[in-house]
C-alpha cells in the first residue's frame, strides 16, 4: 500500500470511518478485546498515532500527516488481509484496565476470570489480605498472575505453563508490574513437575478447553494463537481431567478452584457427572465459569 492509495482521507475521524468500512468489508472476526469494527478501528487508529487509548473525541477532527496516514492504513490492511487479531498487531492487550504485552506464543489474553479477581473472589474468599498462596495453571502471558498478585496483596502467585516460549512472555509482563519479588513462574506439564511446596488457597486455571470439532471450525483469527493454548482433545476435557485429578494434592482443606471451560459446559458435565460445581457469571460470561472446593475435588 502507498499513502497515494487514500489521501483524500485527512483527520483521524476520516480514517475510522473507512477502518470500520474496510474491517466489515472483509468480514473479519472480532473477540480478541473486541466485538465490533468501530471499537477495533478506534483503537488501532489511536495506537497507530500515538494517542491516548481512552481519548477519542479531542482528536477526532485533527489531521494527519501523510506518514500517519501510511501508518494507520497499513495496520487496518494488515488486520484484513493476515486476519490477524488486533492485539498481535500492537502487542498489547487490555484486561481490566490493565495492559500486557503479547504476541503469537501465547493466547490473547480475554478470560473473564479477571473481572472475579477485581472482586478479590468474593465471597469465596472472605478476606483478599489473608490469602497467601495462588496458582495460575497455565498461565500463558502472566495476566491473570499479574491480576491475582494485585488482587491479593499479600499472596505470593505462581504461574505454570508447559510453553517456555509462553512463560518468557509471561516474564515480561510480571517484570513490567515489578512484581518478580512476589510472583514466580514454573515451567511444568501442568502439575507433572510443580515442586514449590505450597498448598495454595485458590488455584485459577484457563486451560485449553476447545473441543476437537470447534476447533476445526475456529476462525482464522483464532488459529494465529497456539494451537496448544486452545485445543483440549475431542471433548475438549482432556486437561480438565488431570487438573481435576491432581489439584487436591495442591489446596489448602479449605481452598477452592476455579476453572474456566468456555463453552464446554455440556461436555464437562458429560465427563463429571457426579460433581456439582458453583457455575459462576461474570458481566461477560455465563456458564463458563465454575468453582469447586477441595473437598468436592478430593471425594
Amino acid at each position: 500500500m502507498t499513502i497515494s492509495d487514500h489521501p483524500e482521507l485527512t483527520t483521524v475521524r476520516d480514517l475510522i470511518r473507512y477502518g470500520v468500512s474496510r474491517l466489515n468489508a472483509g468480514q473479519v472476526t472480532f473477540g480478541h478485546g473486541s466485538d465490533n469494527a468501530w471499537d477495533e478501528t478506534v483503537y488501532l487508529v489511536l495506537h497507530s498515532l500515538h494517542l491516548p487509548p481512552d481519548t477519542l473525541d479531542p482528536f477526532l477532527d485533527a489531521h494527519v500527516l501523510a506518514e500517519e496516514r501510511q501508518r494507520v492504513l497499513e495496520v487496518i490492511e494488515r488486520r484484513v488481509q493476515e486476519r490477524l487479531p488486533a492485539p498481535y498487531l500492537t502487542n498489547e492487550a487490555w484486561l481490566r484496565g490493565h495492559r500486557f504485552y503479547v504476541d503469537n506464543r501465547v493466547i490473547v489474553p480475554r478470560s473473564p476470570i479477571s473481572e472475579l479477581l477485581d472482586e478479590g473472589l468474593s465471597p469465596w474468599l472472605p478476606d483478599p489480605e489473608t490469602v497467601e498462596n495462588v496458582l495460575d495453571m497455565c498461565t500463558g502471558s502472566g495476566c491473570l498472575a499479574v491480576l491475582s498478585a494485585l488482587a491479593f496483596p499479600f499472596a505470593h502467585v505462581d504461574g505454570v505453563d508447559i510453553s517456555s516460549s509462553a512463560l518468557e512472555v509471561a516474564m515480561h509482563n510480571v517484570g513490567a508490574y515489578n512484581l518478580h519479588d512476589r510472583v514466580g513462574l514454573h515451567l511444568s506439564d501442568l502439575f507433572d513437575k510443580l515442586n514449590t511446596g505450597r498448598l495454595y488457597d485458590v488455584i485459577i486455571c484457563n486451560p485449553p478447553y476447545v473441543n476437537e470439532g470447534s476447533m476445526a471450525d475456529l476462525p482464522a483469527e483464532y488459529r494465529h494463537e497456539p494451537h496448544l493454548a486452545l485445543a483440549g482433545g475431542d471433548d475438549g476435557m482432556d486437561l480438565v481431567r488431570r487438573i481435576l485429578r491432581d489439584a487436591p494434592k495442591f489446596l489448602k482443606p479449605e481452598g477452592i478452584l476455579v476453572l474456566e471451560i468456555g463453552h464446554e459446559r455440556s461436555h464437562f458435565e458429560a465427563a463429571f457427572p457426579d460433581l456439582t460445581p458453583v457455575w459462576l457469571d461474570s458481566s461477560e460470561a455465563s456458564d463458563q465459569l465454575l468453582l469447586l472446593t477441595r473437598e468436592q475435588l478430593a471425594s
